[in-house]
């Protein structure tokens, strides 16, 4: 299980739960891979919903790679993710939401 006070969110691909994480690495490779004038332009695009499956692939490999994972971008476009193409967005977006905040405490 991923923590989220550090911005981490788990996938699973091929059937093996992976912990994703975006560094600031990871956040710089994926303004650049994307051609995003920076972060905050990179999360408008996704919460307005105007995103592609492409860039959805490349947020979820930079968590990944975030988090150590040595997969390639092609690796991860011929993978099962849980949840399918739905499950990929969730996931996507959870992860830009705990990078940038921090999660709301549980009820207890």
């Amino acid at each position: 299980m991923g923590n989220p006070y550090r911005g981490e969110v788990v996938l699973t691909v091929d059937g093996v739960e992976r912990v994703m994480r975006l560094s600031l690495g990871a956040l710089a490779k994926l303004e650049a891979r994307l051609g995003a004038e920076g972060v905050l332009p990179l999360i408008e695009r996704f919460e307005r919903g105007a995103f592609k499956a492409d860039d959805l692939i490349a947020l979820l490999w930079a968590g990944l790679t975030g988090a150590g994972w040595e997969g390639s971008e092609t690796d991860l476009r011929q993978a099962e993710i849980s949840g399918g193409a739905m499950g990929a967005a969730r996931a996507a977006g959870l992860l830009l939401r705990l990078t940038f905040t921090l999660p709301e405490p549980a009820d207890d």
